[in-house]
């Protein structure tokens, strides 16, 4: 969406950067030895801010526990980031594009980080499964908007 017109509406990739990563194996080599299948935890967690004007840096954290017997094989936490320019977008669009274009966006760089991690920490690769961005943000808006009434605020939640 880029237009030459001043006032026209502008969405802009700027950068595609890891922000953070972290491997521990804390019960290594012993933990190795042991025999079961492990089981996996992965929790997703999404970061929007200014960073400047019509600037935004959104963020998606994937952190990715995996126990065998309850001893900790391996934690995986990587924290892709984007750096996008919007202008000249209406404030409930803009929300949108943050929670949910944002995300669909810098999200395929995360799965590829964490699953080239895995490997490379000697582990068969751990593939994040698609994640419906939409319906998190809806979700996040229909908790908002059930905090809002049940506090009497009357204040609808944002992502910055």
């Amino acid at each position: 969406m880029a237009d030459d017109t001043p006032n026209a509406p502008l969405f802009q990739i700027q950068r595609m950067y890891l922000k953070d990563l972290s491997l521990e194996q804390p019960n290594s080599p012993q933990v190795l030895l042991e025999q079961g299948s492990p089981q996996v935890e992965i929790n997703l967690t999404l970061g929007a801010e200014t960073i400047g004007d019509g600037m935004y840096e959104v963020t998606v954290t994937a952190t990715v526990t995996t126990k065998i017997n309850d001893k900790t094989l391996f934690l995986v936490e990587a924290k892709q980031g984007g750096i996008f320019e919007i202008r000249n977008i209406a404030d409930e669009q803009r929300r949108q594009i943050l929670g949910i274009a944002c995300p669909g966006i810098v999200y395929p760089y995360l799965r590829a980080v964490v699953s080239d991690v895995c490997t490379r920490a000697g582990f068969p690769p751990v593939v994040l499964s698609e994640v419906n961005f939409q319906a998190m943000y809806e979700a996040q808006q229909a908790q908002a908007r059930a905090a809002a009434v049940t506090n009497g605020s009357g204040v609808i939640g944002t992502v910055n």
